[in-house]
C-alpha cells in the first residue's frame, strides 16, 4: 500500500490524425503540412510515454481514454481503494512498517492508540513506541516470523507518557513494488481484556477463599460432631460385643442342654461374636477415614506446625494408601511463608498427588521443598505422562481443572507456576513461592 500518490488521471486521445484544411491555400502551406503533423504526433507519442511511465511507478490512479461519443475512466488498482477503507474503519491499529522498523503506512486507529498524530507517526520508527525489552523481544520474532506469522504482548508507549497493553499480529508481506521486504502488524488494544482478566481472577480467588472457609467449617463438624458420634457408637458396640455369650458346648451341656444342641449353640454364638467383631473394627476404620478427610480438609498440623511437617504427612499418608514409593526432601525453612503461601503449595502438592494416583500410573514420586530469595515446590513422577497442550486445549471441555487450579492457588500469592510432561517420560511441576520482604531480612539475619 503506498503511503502517497500523485492523484492525477492521463488522457489518451483516440488514435487518428484529424487535419483541418482550408481552400486556396498556397503551395508552400501544403508543404509544410507534413511537418506540422510529425510534431504533433511526436508530442503526443511523448505523452503516451509519460503516460505509460506514471502508471508504471504507481503515480496514476485512473486513465482517461477520450472515444467519439464518450470517454471511458479506467482505475487503476481500484479495489485497494476499498481495503484502505476497510482498514481505516478498523477497531485495531494497522501499520505497514520496513524491516528496520520504520512505519510506511499506519491508519488513524493507531495513531489514537499511541496519542499522536497521523503525520508524526507515519515515516517515523515503531521502535519509539515500546520499552526496551519489548524491542529485543519484537527484533527476535521477526526474525523467527515464517509466512504464518507470530504474536507478541507489549506496552506501547503513547505520546503522553501512558502505557496501553496491547498484542501485535506480525505478518511479512509482498513487496509489492517496494525497494524491500516490508511486514503487516495489527495492533489491538488488550485493555479491556486485561481489565476483564483481573475482574475474573478476583472473582476466582474470593470463591477459592469461600471454599477454603467452608471446608474449615465441613472439617470442625467432622471433627466435633461425625467423629465423636462414631467414636460414642463403637464404644457402645464394643460394650455390646463383651456382653454377648460365647459358651462352649461343655458349658452348655453342664447347664442341661445335650450334645447337639450344645453344639449348634455355641457354633452360633461364636458366629456372632466374630460378626459383632466385624463390625467394631469397621466402625473403627470409619472413624479413621472420617479424620482423614477432616485432615485434608483443613490440616491443623498446617496451622500449628508449619509447611514442612504437613507436607511430611501428607506424603507419608499417600504413601501408605496407595503403595506408591515416595521420596520427600525438605531442607528447614529458616522463615515462614505467609499463612496464604503456605496453604498454596499444601494444596498444589494435594492436587498433584491426586494426580499421580488417578492418571500418572507412576511407580516413583519425588518431592523437594527448598528456600532461596523464593520457597520452590518441586513434584516429579515417573509416569506415563501427556501433552500440557493437548490437555489445556481439553480444559474448555469436561474436566482438566486440576492444573488451572493449581496454576491460579500459585498466582494468587504472587507465585509462578511451571509443569513439564512427556507422554512416557513422567511429569514434573514446579512452583516459586516469593518470600515477603520481612521473611527475607530474618532470613539473612539468622544465614
Amino acid at each position: 500500500m503506498k503511503t502517497a500518490r500523485h492523484k492525477s488521471a492521463a488522457r489518451i486521445a483516440p488514435a487518428g490524425v484529424h487535419a483541418l484544411a482550408c481552400p486556396g491555400e498556397d503551395t508552400l502551406k501544403r508543404e509544410l503540412q507534413p511537418s506540422r503533423e510529425f510534431a504533433k504526433l511526436r508530442a503526443r507519442l511523448a505523452e503516451a510515454e509519460e503516460t505509460l511511465r506514471a502508471i508504471r511507478t504507481g503515480e496514476v490512479d485512473t486513465v482517461m481514454v477520450a472515444g467519439k461519443e464518450d470517454s471511458q475512466v479506467f482505475t487503476l488498482e481500484g479495489a485497494e481503494h476499498a481495503y484502505r477503507m476497510l482498514i481505516e474503519s478498523m477497531n485495531e491499529g494497522a501499520l505497514t512498517v520496513t524491516t528496520d522498523k520504520m512505519i510506511l503506512y499506519a491508519n488513524q486507529c493507531f495513531a489514537r492508540m499511541v496519542k499522536c498524530p497521523l503525520e508524526q507517526v507515519i515515516g517515523g520508527s515503531f521502535r519509539r513506541f515500546l520499552s526496551a525489552a519489548d524491542r529485543a523481544t519484537l527484533r527476535s520474532l521477526l526474525k523467527r516470523a515464517g509466512k504464518s506469522g507470530a504474536k507478541i504482548q507489549v506496552l506501547l508507549h503513547a505520546g503522553d507518557g501512558s502505557k496501553m497493553p496491547a498484542q501485535i499480529s506480525i505478518r511479512p508481506l509482498a513487496k509489492n513494488g517496494f525497494n524491500g521486504a516490508t511486514i503487516g502488524l495489527v495492533v489491538t488494544d488488550m485493555t479491556e481484556a486485561r481489565r476483564n482478566e483481573e475482574m475474573l481472577r478476583a472473582l476466582t480467588h474470593r470463591v477459592v477463599e469461600v471454599q477454603e472457609a467452608e471446608r474449615g467449617r465441613v472439617a470442625l463438624e467432622l471433627h466435633d460432631n461425625i467423629t465423636q458420634l462414631l467414636c460414642a457408637v463403637l464404644a457402645r458396640w464394643a460394650a455390646l460385643a463383651n456382653k454377648l455369650p460365647a459358651r462352649s458346648p461343655r458349658e452348655i451341656i453342664l447347664a442341661g442342654g445335650s450334645r447337639a444342641t450344645a453344639a449348634a449353640v455355641s457354633r452360633g454364638e461364636k458366629a456372632s461374636r466374630e460378626e459383632v467383631m466385624k463390625l467394631s473394627e469397621m466402625l473403627g476404620q470409619t472413624v479413621e477415614e472420617v479424620q482423614r478427610i477432616a485432615r485434608n480438609l483443613r490440616p491443623s498440623v498446617l496451622d500449628e506446625l508449619g509447611l514442612v511437617p504437613a507436607l511430611r504427612a501428607t506424603c507419608t499418608e499417600f504413601a501408605d494408601r496407595t503403595g506408591v514409593s515416595l521420596k520427600l526432601a525438605c531442607k528447614p525453612l529458616t522463615a515462614r511463608l505467609p499463612a496464604e503461601g503456605e496453604l498454596a503449595l499444601y494444596r498444589i502438592l494435594q492436587n498433584a498427588l491426586e494426580n499421580v494416583e488417578k492418571h500418572a500410573r507412576a511407580r516413583h514420586v519425588t518431592v523437594r521443598l527448598r528456600q532461596r530469595a523464593f520457597v520452590q515446590l518441586t513434584i516429579n513422577d515417573d509416569g506415563i505422562g501427556f501433552d500440557p497442550e493437548h490437555h489445556a486445549a481439553r480444559r474448555k471441555g469436561k474436566g482438566g481443572l486440576g492444573l488451572l487450579t493449581m496454576r491460579e492457588r500459585a498466582t494468587y500469592v504472587g507465585g509462578d507456576f511451571k509443569i513439564k510432561s512427556v507422554r512416557g517420560a513422567g511429569t514434573q511441576i514446579e512452583v516459586l513461592i516469593p518470600l515477603p520482604p520481612s521473611a527475607m531480612a530474618s532470613s539473612a539475619e539468622r544465614g
